[in-house]
């Protein structure tokens, strides 16, 4: 399972956060109001019910009374249900719809003797208050009961606004959250993105300085350890591209005393033929070497991406290398990207040398173009490369069992770290991994469009 990013988490627990705090304030505000409209309304019922069962204790004192008559003259309103309980027997001024029932048994013992009470209960699925009170005639209990169903449409109004302003005090929290995470974490995302930057080669990227103390710390911070690694790379660059100027001079002229003496050697004995050409050999992988060390040092600039249309730049090289441009397999919806011509020419020209050295000449070179990716393929007939080096292929100078595997010694051992140096200018990525019918595919792939 993927674990949320410090920013989700941030705002997830502002969310849960003031999701509880307004649920528990919620919760404690319906039980109050919830309590004291209980309380205020059976106040106002036993109030009622009491002077009603004097009027009911007065009209039972006249002479033949009848009681549906006396419950009848009562002023009780639509919601208060009077019932009288007399010598066992019940009397109400209506037919009796379950209103005698749900008068609890407790409630009439208290009553018959001689305690006035009131009891919550139930009345068909509503709650009622049902007020009893003890008149002087012996055996005679005096009942008011009263239907809450307006009491309780007033608490649901309650609950759903108190919902609604827990979900609104949610979301505010949530908002919140996802502000203070981005305060918060804003700078962290500039110095990402910095990074980024950095690693791109954009090696003049710094981090916005903040007007928050404690955040400006980082910001300096980073600026400072950026500034000091920017001058130790300019001092690896310069020290690169001095020494490889330094040792241009010398190596023309060795190398044109070289080819003085590749031109009479047939005038040489058979050994020194053989030496002349062993160091006309080695002087041009020396000057291939000197080549590539200036190219190294230029390459961790920033990539100069603009659109160009690598499909036609990858049928150029394979032509100007003397093969067939139908080896150039295009897939994809297009031809145009937004890369640096130079460092993709580089990457594919190094990529098909790295063949032609150790994989007996690339026989397929795959392009693939798109709205998001540039997805470039170069397959030899090689040994391949085992996995425990396949990462190990692309640093400086690189020796191993691959190389020895793949055959072929003769090359600086810088071109694969140059096709790696150029895809990380554009932000891409580049590995090896088996072909299909055996040998290495070197697979590189770039976006398509600048960001």
């Amino acid at each position: 399972m993927r674990r949320l990013g410090l920013r989700a988490r941030v705002t997830a627990v502002f969310t849960l956060g003031a999701f509880g705090l307004s649920l528990a304030l919620s919760g404690v505000a319906y039980q109050l109001t919830r309590q004291n409209l209980l309380a205020e309304r059976e106040r106002n019922l036993v109030r009622s019910a009491y002077f009603d069962a004097v009027l009911v204790r007065d009209g039972l004192r006249t002479d033949n009374p009848v009681i549906a008559d006396v419950l009848r003259n009562l002023d009780t309103g639509e919601t208060r249900r009077p019932v009288l309980r007399r010598d066992g027997q019940w009397f109400s001024r209506t037919a009796d719809v379950g209103i005698t029932d749900a008068i609890p048994t407790g409630l009439q013992q208290l009553v018959s003797e001689g305690t006035p009470g009131v009891q919550l209960v139930s009345l068909r699925g509503e709650p009622a208050f049902v007020v009893g009170v003890p008149l002087d005639e012996e055996r005679t209990g005096y009942y008011e009961v009263t239907e809450l169903a307006e009491l309780r449409r007033t608490l649901n109004v309650l609950a759903t606004v108190l919902g609604v302003a827990a979900l609104g005090t949610t979301l505010a929290g949530a908002a919140l959250g996802s502000y203070a995470s981005r305060r918060a974490l804003g700078p962290l995302a500039s110095v990402a993105g910095a990074a980024d930057e950095i690693a791109s080669g954009d090696i003049g990227a710094r981090v916005t300085r903040d007007t928050d103390p404690d955040l400006d710390r980082l910001a300096v911070a980073f600026n400072h350890m950026v500034d000091e690694v920017q001058a130790r790379s300019e001092a690896d660059r310069r020290f690169a591209a001095d020494v490889s100027h330094e040792l241009r001079s010398p190596l023309q002229t060795l190398s044109a005393a070289t080819s003085v003496l590749v031109r009479r050697k047939d005038e040489l004995s058979g050994r020194t033929s053989a030496a002349v050409d062993l160091l006309a050999e080695e002087v041009t992988r020396f000057e291939q070497l000197v080549a590539d060390l200036l190219e190294l040092a230029r390459s961790d600039r920033p990539a100069d991406r603009r659109p160009t249309d690598v499909v036609d730049l990858a049928r150029s090289v394979v032509v100007h290398r003397g093969m067939d441009d139908a080896v150039v397999d295009v897939t994809g919806t297009g031809d145009t990207a937004d890369v640096d011509p130079r460092r993709f020419e580089q990457v594919l020209t190094n990529l098909l040398d790295n063949a032609d050295r150790h994989g007996g000449g690339a026989v397929r070179v795959g392009l693939c173009v798109d709205e998001a990716t540039v997805r470039l393929e170069v397959d030899d007939e090689g040994p391949g490369v085992p996995p425990d080096e396949r990462e190990l292929v692309f640093d400086r100078f690189a020796r191993g069992r691959a190389a020895s595997a793949r055959g072929g010694t003769d090359g600086t051992g810088l071109g694969l770290a140059l096709v790696s140096q150029h895809v990380a200018a554009h932000r891409g990525r580049v590995q090896v991994a088996d072909r299909p019918g055996g040998g290495a595919r070197f697979v590189v792939e770039l976006p398509a469009r600048s960001s």
